[in-house]
């Protein structure tokens, strides 16, 4: 058992360095986050200093994801994802994402109360799904109703809103990312 812990402990460092890089972020900017030095996150990854929870905590909290993953715990067979809703407003999300930056997705229920535009702009590209509902998108100078089944792309420096057609609540998949980020969906032709 001894062994399998050294090994679990020895395989750390090379994990921490691989999420690292593949994030593309730079010791600097971790030790920024997270308040460890760059010489201990450098050493930690080289696997000259052993992992203890004072600095896997910080370091599961700034890549977002659960400590077991750092450390490369056993699976526990439970395949389930535990998503935390969050309330915003009225409207509650559960992201499906967990690492910032990047594409993110989201499902968003938006309660039927909320269909009174009040457009905004800011960086960014979403995609939309309408899983259930009809969804009110105001883009612009366009205002379209959305059904279930149907989508909608857009760049989000345009003035936007959407919420519910006031009828009921809507069910929708929202896929952001940065600008220039873009979702092409793929479809077969309507034949004729």
């Amino acid at each position: 058992m001894a062994n399998d812990d050294a090994a679990v402990l020895a395989s750390v460092g090379p994990r921490l360095r691989a999420l690292r890089k593949q994030r593309g972020i730079t010791l600097t900017r971790l030790s920024g986050t997270t308040g460890i030095s760059v010489s201990t996150l450098s050493r930690l990854e080289s696997g000259e200093r052993k992992p203890n929870l004072e600095l896997l905590l910080p370091l599961a909290r700034a890549y977002a994801v659960p400590l077991d993953e750092l450390v490369g715990a056993p699976p526990v067979g439970d395949p389930r994802v535990r998503l935390k809703p969050i309330r915003r407003a009225d409207m509650t999300i559960v992201p499906l994402t967990q690492s910032p930056g990047g594409l993110q997705a989201f499902k968003m229920v938006i309660p039927a109360a909320r269909s009174t535009p009040d457009p905004r702009t800011h960086e960014g590209y979403e995609w939309l799904y309408v899983l259930s509902g009809r969804l009110r998108l105001v883009l612009a100078e366009r205002d379209l109703v959305l059904k279930a089944g149907e989508a909608a792309e857009f760049d989000t420096r345009l003035p936007h809103w959407f919420g519910s057609t006031g009828e009921a609540p809507v069910e929708v998949l929202s896929l952001f990312g940065p600008q220039s980020e873009r979702v092409h969906v793929r479809a077969k032709p309507r034949e004729k």
